[in-house]
């Protein structure tokens, strides 16, 4: 009786020590993929950036462009 007690206990331990395993991996899995998530985010984010910055540029130098055309069109002519 006090063998199957012991047994039994045993048993549930490791029944136990598995679930726990078992939910510890479940949950670095999920981790992995939040975290992939994340990255891939970034990243999209980092190209928004760098196009946002072209832009500016392109439009600096339409306004730049503009600017000197208005001058010339402004000036006097011989």
């Amino acid at each position: 009786m006090k063998e199957d007690r012991h047994f039994r206990l045993i048993v549930a331990l490791g029944g136990v020590l598995l679930t726990q395993s078992l939910a510890a991996l479940f949950w670095a899995g999920a981790a992995a993929e939040r975290l992939a998530q994340l990255e891939a985010r970034e990243n999209q984010a980092q190209e928004l950036l760098e196009r946002t910055a072209r832009l500016e540029e392109q439009g600096s130098f339409v306004l730049r462009s503009l600017s000197r055309i208005e001058d010339k069109l402004e000036s006097p002519r011989p």
